[in-house]
């Protein structure tokens, strides 16, 4: 079976009508955009960065907004639409009110990213899809051009980006142009993938060419002139911060009592962590009987001896990007056929999911969804790091299951295929990071439950995992309200000291066990992305509370894979509305 786009929206349906009219709209006024929506039809050319064109995209949202305020819900499932869709187009609109969109510039979230990143998802199988990439490659100058200005204004209306922010995508630039690391001219091996006629392969070489060139220059434009202007301090406040909260999360929450929780979830995965290292290294140094400080030592020793015992053993290694491609797909078609029709019910077509290894080297795994007909699967990428040919598959068996099964591909795939339940904006435009994070975090401990993580090394793969996104509430709070550790805190970490990017940096060097170049771009990352990362856990222990809350009220009658479909049925909405919509089942 094959999932159709939606045809003229139903007026009969005035919710249903409104959001189909915003995605078709919002489509042609954000092609980039509606390239990862999967919307066909505009990959040809790029989205206007004009201020005028910012401005233009925020008045569709907000006369959308509008509309569905006055709209009268036919159902309750278009209630619930109206509900997802007013929240989430508020958030949107306070952060163009904040002028986020137009003037952020981090190390994850800027248009060079996104441009960039829509040319992996552009169809390359004909002539005609190699023309719409000539034509998109053709349009970058003129659109970095328009952007170039945008942020020029932005600065001069004091919004602007950190510093360190601006300095780190500079350099990114740099590598996507060839300039530095190993991964050469991005945009001139994109044109040697195409096998087309000598005349298009001329002008696809030519607009590569001419991207390449625009990218440098704006690499230059970043360091020359942007940079001198870019803010020095780094934390944003609380104001901010608790705005970008409501976005990610769609959920108001008390940040100081989430970030004391973090401290106590990273101290409660650390111990599980110390268990399961010990079930690996029986002979690990046990911190049974010591007082706090030697126990917190004792354990970090065992973890260490068994990370160290797991990295030696060859067998529990992969040498060569394309050997770990191969691995992670073989899981995840694995995971996919043992978990349909047993614990999830799952379509036809979001069975198929790919594995790709990224055209760059910045370090990020991450997934994107299909195409609203499927003929683009969701895929699953890994921008591997320049100088990593060496992989330790124990410590990646949970990211396949978070970003694939039951993690963000069914999510994700699912909700794009469920036509007859959800309207296309639910299916295609929105997405909520809290909601889709926290599920992804929340189905790898899911897979621990029903048996998947019974080998001592994935789970300390996943419980590594846990207390990584656990450090990043702690961190990302702490840096950014500038808060003062706690004189107790459970690992005597520079007690009553205030938060500074570089105590960010030292706490995480503590408390991951990962390459030092990984861990400079995670706290890059959540300097730059104020409360995104956090979003994960946050996002992830709302969701047990919801399974929690239905659980009690319904007894004996719960069933986890009804509250699963339940849950999956309703989209991505933010958490509040999420556990609104819970509570009415």
């Amino acid at each position: 079976m094959t999932h159709q786009p939606d045809s003229a929206p139903d007026a009969t349906r005035p919710v249903d009508a409104i959001a189909e009219r915003y995605v078709a709209d919002y489509a042609a006024a954000d092609p980039v955009d509606a390239t990862y929506l999967g919307i066909p039809g505009y990959d040809h050319t790029l989205t206007d960065l004009s201020s005028e064109g910012y401005d233009a995209r925020d008045e569709l949202t907000r006369s959308a907004h509008a509309s569905m305020q006055q709209a009268e819900p036919s159902d309750a499932r278009e209630q619930a639409a109206k509900s997802s869709f007013l929240e989430r187009l508020a958030v949107e609109i306070d952060q163009a009110d904040a002028r986020a969109p137009q003037t952020r510039i981090s190390v994850v979230v800027s248009e060079l990213h996104s441009i960039r990143g829509s040319f992996d998802l552009l169809p390359k199988a004909t002539p005609d899809d190699w023309s719409n990439i000539t034509a998109r490659l053709g349009a970058i100058p003129s659109a970095l051009t328009d952007y170039r200005r945008t942020l020029l204004h932005g600065a001069d209306e004091g919004y602007i980006s950190a510093k360190r922010q601006i300095a780190e995508v500079a350099a990114q630039v740099r590598a996507w142009t060839g300039q530095v690391g190993e991964g050469g001219d991005f945009f001139a091996n994109l044109a040697r993938e195409a096998d087309v006629p000598d005349s298009l392969a001329a002008d696809l070489a030519s607009g590569a060419e001419q991207a390449r060139a625009a990218y440098s220059e704006f690499g230059d434009f970043l360091d020359d002139e942007l940079l001198p202007r870019g803010r020095d301090k780094e934390a944003v406040g609380r104001e901010q911060y608790q705005r970008d909260s409501r976005y990610f999360l769609g959920a108001e929450i008390d940040l100081d009592e989430t970030y004391a929780w973090g401290w106590e979830e990273l101290r409660r995965i650390e111990t599980a962590m110390a268990e399961t290292a010990r079930a690996i290294v029986p002979d690990a140094t046990s911190g049974q009987g010591l007082g706090a400080a030697e126990t917190t030592a004792a354990d970090a020793e065992a973890v260490a001896a068994a990370v160290a015992a797991l990295d030696a053993d060859p067998a529990r290694r992969i040498h060569g990007a394309a050997s770990f491609q191969a691995w992670m797909q073989d899981l995840a078609d694995r995971t996919v056929a043992e978990l349909a029709d047993t614990h999830f019910d799952i379509p036809q077509p979001v069975h198929r999911i790919e594995c790709c290894l990224a055209p760059t080297h910045d370090g990020g795994i991450y997934y994107t969804g299909p195409s609203e007909d499927f003929a683009r699967p969701g895929r699953m990428w890994w921008s591997v790091p320049d100088g990593i040919d060496d992989f330790s598959p124990w410590r990646e068996v949970t990211t396949v299951y978070h970003e694939g099964v039951p993690g963000h591909h069914l999510q994700v795939a699912q909700t794009a295929y469920r036509k007859e339940i959800l309207n296309r904006w639910q299916r295609t435009m929105c997405w909520v990071s809290g909601h889709g994070e926290g599920w992804a975090l929340y189905a790898e401990r899911l897979m621990e439950e029903l048996g998947y993580l019974d080998d001592p090394a994935d789970r300390l793969g996943m419980l590594d995992a846990q207390g990584l996104r656990a450090a990043r509430v702690v961190v990302d709070i702490g840096m950014h309200l500038e808060l003062e550790i706690p004189t107790d805190n459970p690992f005597g970490f520079h007690p009553g000291e205030t938060w500074i990017p570089e105590l960010g940096l030292e706490f995480m060097r503590q408390h991951c066990r990962m390459e030092d170049a990984f861990i400079r771009f995670e706290v890059n990352r959540y300097l730059g992305w104020p409360a995104q990362a956090p979003s994960y856990k946050v996002g992830e222990r709302i969701w047990l509370q919801a399974r929690e809350d239905m659980k009690q009220r319904l007894g004996a009658d719960f069933d986890l894979k009804t509250f699963h479909r339940a849950a999956l049925d309703l989209g991505s909405l933010g958490l509040d509305p999420l556990r609104e919509a819970l509570a009415r089942l």
